[in-house]
């Protein structure tokens, strides 16, 4: 038996020094100490030797066992680090080559105008409300003095699921799930997207609108007036601004207005005034559909069109070109980063500066 493991050991070690991969290293490995090895198969024989003879032979297989499994080893660490220099070698970066163009995505002009308007309303101290896009009737007419026989509905090009049911025509019918919902004074506003039956450079079947609604026992005309010239002092970055307003109908305000804006904005597209948004002092009539006491409590509301807000700022020619997926129209057109500006109002509700 020793003399079998001194044939092992003076032909596995070599055999170990001459394999060139870990293939080879492992054939090697298997040969000698694997289920069908040599070494395993003396380790079987040792069953019908005495017990001081396994105790003499044992010790030896061991020693012989150990000395190969170490050669095995060392081989092994330095075949793969042969390996690992090769393969870094063969796939080196050439540091000095152009990295490869990426698409980076833009934020798209009415998210950032809508994203501005947001914060600038929170620090007035309105909070953000919300509602559904499919209304029913009650919410986008009824309750906002909008009865079935009135003349008004003839102007609103609505797109109708059934009798009771319809794509809102205006973000109007938030104001009236929160005042039916919540007690004032309530101070909201409200962003999302409407929908009529309407399409031209101005004016796409889908556009974004944020109403704004202050409800409680004192607001009245000044408050509205001075919560928008404030508004559009900071959204247009600029103290140069003018507003008028003109008087107009609208069945849930009375007495209801169109406010026109004035100074650098309007001079910009050579005009003297511009159009802008409706707004008015809350009909009694609406606050009664809501279950507040129009005898109590009084306020104003008003609706400004997102869409017209961006092309107004950023340049915009034609509204249909802000939903027609161009990525040219996007780089161009796009932030990047999201440029939300920080604003500080010093503005009360309460007539004055804070």
């Amino acid at each position: 038996m020793q003399e079998k493991l001194s044939e092992i050991k003076t032909s596995v070690l070599p055999a170990v020094e001459k394999a060139t991969n870990l293939a080879e290293l492992d054939a090697v490995r298997v040969g000698v100490v694997g289920k069908n090895g040599t070494l395993t198969a003396m380790m079987k024989e040792m069953g019908s030797l005495s017990v001081e003879e396994k105790k003499t032979f044992g010790a030896a297989i061991n020693a012989v066992k150990t000395e190969v499994m170490k050669a095995i080893e060392d081989k092994k660490i330095a075949l793969e680090d042969a390996e690992l220099n090769q393969k870094l070698q063969s796939e080196s970066v050439d540091v000095s080559l152009p990295c490869r163009p990426q698409n980076i995505g833009r934020i798209h002009p009415i998210t950032q105008a809508t994203e501005e308007a947001l914060t600038i309303f929170a620090q007035m101290g309105f909070d953000l409300a919300e509602g559904p896009d499919i209304e029913d009737d009650w919410h986008n007419f009824e309750a906002l003095n909008l009865p079935k026989e009135h003349p008004a509905r003839q102007m609103q090009a609505t797109f109708f699921f059934d009798n009771k049911n319809m794509l809102r025509t205006q973000t109007s019918g938030v104001q009236i799930r929160t005042m039916e919902n919540k007690k004032p004074p309530i101070r909201i506003v409200c962003p999302g997207r409407t929908y009529r039956r309407d399409y031209d450079a101005t004016h796409t079947p889908m556009f974004h609108q944020i109403e704004g609604l202050v409800i409680d026992e004192k607001t009245n005309l000044a408050n509205l007036k001075a919560v928008l010239v404030e508004f559009f002092k900071l959204f247009f970055e600029t103290d140069d601004v003018k507003v008028r307003f003109r008087p107009s109908y609208f069945p849930f305000t009375e007495p209801s207005y169109e406010m026109d804006l004035g100074g650098v904005m309007a001079r910009n597209i050579g005009k003297e005034w511009l159009e802008l948004l409706g707004c008015g002092i809350v009909d009694p009539r609406v606050l009664k559909n809501c279950g507040l006491d129009p005898e109590k409590y009084q306020g104003f509301a008003f609706g400004i069109g997102l869409d017209r807000l961006a092309m107004m700022k950023y340049g915009i020619k034609d509204l249909r070109q802000m939903f027609e997926a161009d990525m040219k129209w996007i780089k161009h057109y796009g932030f990047l980063p999201l440029d939300i500006p920080t604003v500080t109002s010093g503005l009360s509700l309460n007539g004055g500066k804070k």
